[in-house]
């Protein structure tokens, strides 16, 4: 059970002051647990990239993070230059003000910039923030999600005041049905709590907390 549970976490560390011997030990506890993959900031993706090099885990990096406010245009080319670097899945936030505003065609041209630029390269998650919508605009944005061809819906950045919720996560599994993946992300921090996310249909658990979890302890309380 503890490693199916650590083939289905992304190994995160997203904090602004994360160093380089923090990212290296972070490619070390993932390779040590057997997790999915390591998120780290676009920049520490080549760190991430040679420490994992001959390993099953996967580098995963985030664009237009945290705010999602950038252009298309902009988050196709973070996209492509962290594929370069050796990303092989990217986590990019929509357009929330977009959304919000009624813009739905901007919101999935959004997401459809990033996953031409990943075509056959790497897989992407779309992340909904969804401490900042409505039920009707998760709803809303999980089908902008699919509908342009995304491979995940992802619940949080962790940086916008509120994380995953299991009611989050099921609405969001019921809107994409077999569509796509859920990915609960944001206050994950204990086993009790991953198994409740992934019950309400989560298939990735995005968290700072991953050692904690697949050992029985409480990780930190940030992302």
């Amino acid at each position: 059970m503890t490693m199916n549970i650590a083939k289905m976490i992304d190994h995160t560390l997203l904090k602004p002051e994360a160093t380089e011997q923090q990212i290296v030990q972070l490619c070390t506890e993932a390779k040590q647990y057997g997790f999915a993959a390591v998120c780290v900031n676009p920049t520490w993706v080549k760190t991430a990239a040679r420490e994992l090099s001959g390993t099953d885990v996967r580098v995963c990096t985030v664009i237009g993070f945290p705010l999602g406010a950038t252009t298309p245009e902009t988050k196709a080319f973070e996209t492509t230059d962290a594929i370069e670097n050796g990303a092989r899945e990217v986590d990019m936030v929509i357009n929330i003000g977009a959304l919000k505003s009624g813009q739905d065609e901007l919101v999935e041209r959004d997401i459809r910039a990033v996953v031409e630029a990943a075509a056959g390269r790497a897989l992407v998650k779309v992340i909904v923030e969804t401490a900042l919508l409505t039920d009707e605009e998760k709803v809303r944005a999980c089908q902008l999600a699919v509908k342009a061809g995304a491979d995940y819906v992802k619940t949080s950045t962790g940086f916008s005041g509120g994380g995953a919720t299991v009611e989050d996560v099921a609405l969001m599994r019921k809107t994409v049905g077999d569509r796509a993946g859920v990915k609960a992300s944001g206050g994950v921090r204990d086993w009790k709590t991953a198994e409740a996310m992934i019950n309400a249909g989560a298939t990735r658990i995005g968290t700072s907390s991953g050692v904690a979890i697949v050992t029985g302890g409480t990780g930190r309380a940030d992302y």
